[in-house]
């Protein structure tokens, strides 16, 4: 005997998947919120520019393994051949590395970050040895540097800036910013500020890692990544802040 139907089964609509562009606003701005980028959320402009540089430990944790290489590698170079103690180098940059990852697991904090630096750090060591040449200890840096420049430049080609996706996930309005014109036009515009950002490291390196001048290479990878790093991020939140919905006290 067939059970007879419930009221409400017509009235039931099957749910949708997400679209990709949801799913990837989801993703991306989850990223950007466990690295304390929230618009919505009342804090200051330093206060979120520290935490998406992760306060003293992840300053400590993306500069000190690379300053170390630069330096002992500067310090031991033969004047003759150019190259430095690259057993040396590399050791204590790897060496560096390690303990930050095992600090933050002592501690119990998220260990994502220094696990990703330490294989990082490991993979161009590796390739540096086998090589034998200093430079090649930043060309991981160079691909990451391509493949995220050409994901914000992309972005805005085709009308989905990434800046878009993640700040309507952190406002709570899905892709909806998308209708509103000064929104689309502030996003394009700070993801193009983004694209730029990672194409000039390109631009001003590679010819340096071409001439095999590891000192001025390592310290403009230095002097590019952080503190430019940090004006980004407070122009693209003060901007996305201000364009967040008003919120009654």
């Amino acid at each position: 005997m067939t059970e007879p139907a419930r009221p409400d089964d017509a009235d039931r609509v099957p749910l949708e998947p997400p679209s990709a562009a949801d799913s990837l606003s989801a993703a991306l701005g989850d990223a950007a919120r466990r690295a304390g980028l929230d618009p919505s959320k009342h804090t200051s402009t330093g206060a979120a520019v520290w935490a998406a540089m992760g306060g003293w430990r992840g300053i400590l944790e993306s500069v000190l393994p690379s300053l170390a290489f630069v330096v002992l590698f500067t310090v031991t170079s033969d004047p003759e051949t150019h190259q430095g103690n690259l057993p040396l180098s590399l050791g204590v940059s790897v060496g560096l590395a390690l303990v930050f990852t095992i600090a933050r697991l002592v501690a119990k904090s998220p260990p994502s970050a220094a696990i990703g630096g330490l294989l990082a750090t490991v993979a161009a060591a590796v390739l540096t040895l086998f090589t034998g040449r200093g430079q090649d200890n930043f060309v991981f840096g160079f691909f990451t540097n391509g493949a995220y420049g050409a994901a914000f430049l992309v972005s805005v080609l085709v009308g989905w800036p990434l800046i878009g996706l993640i700040a309507g996930y952190l406002l709570g309005e899905g892709t909806a910013w998308r209708t509103d014109k000064r929104k689309r036009r502030v996003y394009s515009l700070l993801s193009l500020g983004w694209a730029a950002l990672f194409a000039a490291r390109l631009i001003v390196q590679l010819p340096l890692y071409f001439a095999g001048d590891v000192t001025a290479l390592g310290t403009l990878k230095i002097v590019m990544g952080l503190p430019l790093f940090a004006p980004m991020v407070a122009v693209t939140w003060l901007a996305v802040r201000a364009l967040s919905p008003k919120r009654e006290s």
